[in-house]
């Protein structure tokens, strides 16, 4: 399951799409919007995506976690539009028999959606702003 939305994201319901009776771990990544960035206060974030491309390469993304760490469920899911300082953005949600396979997935799945997902974030300071590409 891949998810793009302007609405709040819910980790919960990503983790109960995942967990099954064959799951012995069930992990959630959350990346959540900070008050700060290098010394700047945010006041708040706006993500932009190339939605269709986006949505390809989310569910590319989560056979091929699957497939390299054995995990049986994955699931993630992206904000878009302006988000506010404490609001979750991202949610990677991880099933697997065992825990090493789901920490790893879960640390992959991050690392690849900010490096391979065509998703934007603008940051926006008292003092300005700057992009920051996908």
């Amino acid at each position: 399951m891949i998810e793009l939305t302007h609405q709040p994201l819910s980790p919960r319901a990503l983790i109960d799409r995942v967990q099954s009776g064959r799951s012995g771990a069930v992990l959630a990544f959350l990346g959540v919007v900070r008050q700060e960035t290098e010394g700047r206060e945010v006041l708040y974030l706006e993500y932009e995506a190339f939605e269709p491309l986006a949505r390809e390469k989310m569910r590319e993304l989560t056979m091929e976690i699957k497939a390299r760490y054995g995990v049986d469920e994955v699931a993630m899911s992206h904000r878009l539009g302006r988000a506010e300082v404490g609001e979750v953005v991202t949610v990677i949600a991880v099933a697997s028999a065992h825990r090493t396979e789901a920490f790893d997935a879960c640390r992959y799945g991050i690392e690849q959606l900010k490096a391979r997902v065509p998703i934007w974030k603008k940051e926006v300071f008292r003092d300005g702003e700057n992009w920051v590409g996908g």
